[in-house]
């Protein structure tokens, strides 16, 4: 059974930065592509970034150039690096895992779903 295990979140002020941690358990981690995704209140679930099993990544454009998406196959661990964090960012962020190639960042497209961290950003 796959468990995803968010971390990291918390509440920073515009342009700070903030280092997302994604746990997981219970498969093959190395195999799966894995993606962040984000949901503010009253907004749709978006994709925000995505890293293959061959280390392909796709960004959002809204964080291109801001955050960086990074995995340990070692640790079985997905980060997110999120710099220069704007109010447009706040949103609760989710680990999502896929157990076939990533070719966009459409959240159907995943499996298997963390419960979330918070990340507020203040003006």
């Amino acid at each position: 059974q796959v468990q995803l295990v968010e971390s990291g979140g918390g509440s920073v002020q515009a342009g700070g930065a903030l280092r997302l941690s994604c746990r997981a358990s219970g498969y093959t981690y190395s195999r799966y592509c894995m993606g962040w995704f984000r949901q503010a209140p009253g907004k749709e679930r978006e994709g925000v970034a995505l890293i293959n099993n061959d280390w392909r990544t796709t960004y959002a454009e809204s964080v291109k150039g801001r955050f960086t998406i990074s995995r340990d196959n070692g640790e079985n661990t997905l980060y997110l690096q999120m710099n220069s964090l704007k109010p447009e960012d706040t949103a609760r962020y989710y680990c999502a895992a896929r157990r076939a190639y990533c070719y966009s960042l459409i959240a159907v497209d995943f499996n298997s779903w963390g419960q979330g961290t918070q990340v507020t950003v203040s003006s």
